[in-house]
């Protein structure tokens, strides 16, 4: 993901500052999909096909191992 279009995407709930998280490689060989992470809500934006998803209805729930 372009770093000059995260320095500018914000939460769309509370409007606070984006974590990006890199996707990885699944066992199976298939690539993961990054997220966008907001940790004041606790929500997980997915980005896809390098297009973020910034729809509340889109995004998961992160647990507490997640937000350290």
């Amino acid at each position: 993901m372009d770093s000059r279009l995260l320095e500018i995407l914000v939460c769309p709930i509370c409007k606070g500052a984006l974590r990006h998280k890199r996707g990885g490689t699944a066992a199976d060989g298939a690539s993961l999909d990054s997220e966008l992470l907001c940790i004041a809500d606790r929500v997980a934006f997915p980005v896809r096909d390098g297009i973020p998803r910034m729809l509340v209805d889109e995004a998961r729930r992160l647990d507490d191992s997640e937000l350290s």
